[in-house]
């Protein structure tokens, strides 16, 4: 169980990519007073819990639905995330904008989606919780590490300004492509996991 917990933590972390987001966030928001500051931010971890609660309660009935094998999801999230990983280490995961769009809130876009909810983070929610191999205590504890981690991002994003000054651009983007090699190996693990479990159902047992 903590072996799954340490998992789960990592993959739900390098998905989200706290980091990265922080450095958008403060872009965004340098004109903005304290308490415009924390609305926004509280708004955007709001919009993302409800996605990513709601991935893991009826992502995989939707699938299901859909006549889609979670074995499918696991080798195209694998695929998705190595190419998402190396975004990462070469820089070009977290795109910087200047201003929103006309008529829409910064806490949903590009705040919410895609910078701290993005397609890689849903499939890695659905498939750490699916429903055939884990159990709902399981599935809880899972979903408990994921608004673990939104809270933390909420926390550092408050404390963006003060961070960024620590840490400045050059730490920020040394952090993002560490996290870049951590999720390009993970995601390495769930493709060979997905075809080790295809072998295991094609070969027949002596």
């Amino acid at each position: 169980m903590l072996n799954k917990i340490i998992h789960d933590a990592l993959m739900i972390w390098v998905t989200i990519e706290p980091i990265g987001t922080v450095t958008l966030f403060a872009a965004l928001t340098s004109g903005f007073s304290p308490r415009e500051r924390r609305k926004t931010a509280t708004m955007a971890i709001a919009y993302s819990a409800i996605i990513l609660l709601g991935a893991i309660l009826i992502g995989q009935i939707i699938l299901t639905a859909m006549h889609i094998q979670l074995i499918s999801l696991q080798i195209a999230g694998g695929i998705i995330l190595f190419l998402f990983g190396l975004q990462m280490i070469f820089g070009r995961a977290v795109t910087t904008f200047s201003q929103s769009e006309a008529g829409h809130d910064i806490a949903v876009f590009p705040l919410a989606i895609p910078s701290i909810v993005g397609p890689e983070a849903i499939m890695v929610v659905i498939l750490l919780t699916d429903n055939y191999l884990y159990s709902i205590t399981t599935q809880a504890i899972t979903a408990g590490i994921t608004l673990g981690v939104l809270a933390v991002t909420y926390a550092l994003m408050l404390l963006a300004e003060h961070l960024l000054r620590i840490i400045g651009k050059n730490g920020a983007a040394i952090l993002e492509r560490i996290m870049g090699i951590i999720l390009a190996t993970l995601s390495v693990d769930l493709i060979i996991d997905a075809f080790t479990s295809i072998a295991q159902w094609t070969i027949p047992k002596p």
